[in-house]
């Protein structure tokens, strides 16, 4: 009789062990699938960051067999439409503004997801090249001002 109590004891601790690796198990299933999710979402992020980064990479382009710049320094263009008009626009923006202004700010007129970083990047990318090509000053805070 004493095994047969054994038995049952021990058949009820499988049991509850059972139930708690099943449980268990649920959750680890759980979270890979957030895993999963988590990245193909940075991969698309990647992927949309790559784009946009090609889609603000080339700075010069063939013109008669020469290199010429699509961002053209301020001193060699006549006047802003020699820019291409996101750039414009940007300048513009700017220019507009009461004073400084930031990369986000700029974002927000243009309508871009701001709360996400990888949307800014880009834009901070064409602001700094405006900077660098005498059409915008860059702020030591980071901030941005049209130049006279």
């Amino acid at each position: 009789m004493q095994e047969r109590q054994w038995i049952t004891a021990r058949r009820n601790e499988l049991d509850a062990l059972a139930e708690q690796l099943t449980k268990e198990l649920q959750e680890v299933q759980a979270e890979r699938e957030e895993l999963a999710i988590a990245e193909r979402v940075l991969n698309r992020l990647a992927e949309q960051a790559q784009a946009d980064l090609a889609a603000v990479a080339p700075v010069a382009a063939q013109a008669a067999g020469r290199a010429v710049l699509l961002i053209p320094n301020r001193s060699d263009a006549a006047d802003e439409t020699a820019l291409p008009g996101d750039y414009r626009r940007i300048l513009q923006l700017v220019r507009a503004a009461d004073g400084p202004v930031q990369v986000r700010a700029v974002g927000e007129e243009l309508g871009l997801e701001v709360a996400v970083r990888g949307k800014l990047e880009p834009l901070r990318a064409k602001l700094t090249k405006l900077a660098d090509r005498g059409w915008l000053h860059k702020r030591p805070d980071g901030k941005f001002t049209a130049r006279p």
